[in-house]
């Protein structure tokens, strides 16, 4: 099950989900994005609930779930909170986990509701020509940060906002505590110019897999390279559902 980052759609994942081809796979749209648009969630709670109704209704017992950016916190709360008995194991590119102090919590939210009121506001290419200046981009040249505005321009920005609102990192819990706990395997991947999460990565000891030519979107910039890290965790990782 592959979850994709803000302003994405499951297409997303397209690409490294082919090169996954004996595993079957189901590409979300998660809400206020492409066929789930006119979806809303009320949090990362609501959210995985989303999910679990999703995979109730395709008939899912068992899954991997991967996800990036977003859909990599999204992924990692989904792991971390309730009972998911069928949950085999997880993949997160680039998921932040979480703000340590209410502090940064609350910052971050005001940070996420300024540019929620900016979707809403002003036309999609002048925001997402800003978005996608900002320091996780960096890795990003003018042409591909062009390629990714008019890739995105598509989305509804109230919809957009709405998810940002509601999945802020001012709202998410600092899951490292419980990613630890997790009794399913997990990894994390991250691309080699990706230098904030690579520190991340290394500074709370998280399972490491690197990308090489990649920054923050790594299964963009080398599907190849990602869905062979992919299909080398789940030939390495065991199937036994946890018991929790």
């Amino acid at each position: 099950m592959w979850l994709h980052g803000l302003l994405g759609s499951g297409e997303d994942w397209l690409p490294v989900a082919e090169l996954c081809g004996d595993y079957p796979s189901l590409l979300v749209d998660l809400p206020g994005h492409g066929k789930s648009a006119h979806l809303t969630t009320l949090g990362f709670a609501d959210v995985s609930r989303q999910l679990a109704q999703t995979l109730q209704a395709n008939g899912i017992r068992e899954y991997w779930l991967a996800g990036y950016s977003l859909g990599g916190r999204i992924a990692m709360y989904h792991a971390c909170h309730g009972r998911h008995p069928g949950l085999q194991g997880l993949l997160i590119e680039g998921g932040n986990l979480g703000l340590e102090s209410d502090e940064l919590r609350r910052q971050r939210l005001q940070n996420d509701q300024q540019w929620a009121q900016r979707f809403r506001l002003e036309p999609l290419p002048q925001v997402l020509a800003d978005w996608y200046q900002q320091a996780v981009f960096a890795d990003l040249d003018a042409p591909q940060r062009e390629q990714l505005v008019s890739l995105r321009a598509d989305n509804i920005g109230s919809a957009v906002a709405d998810m940002l609102e509601a999945t802020s990192l001012g709202h998410q819990p600092w899951l490292l505590p419980a990613l630890q706990r997790l009794r399913v395997p997990y990894t994390y991947l991250c691309g080699e110019r990706d230098h904030k999460f690579q520190q991340l990565a290394k500074q709370h000891q998280l399972p490491l897999r690197t990308l090489a030519r990649a920054g923050h979107n790594a299964h963009r910039a080398n599907p190849g390279a990602f869905a062979a890290q992919v299909l080398s965790f789940l030939s390495q990782s065991t199937f036994s559902p946890p018991s929790r």
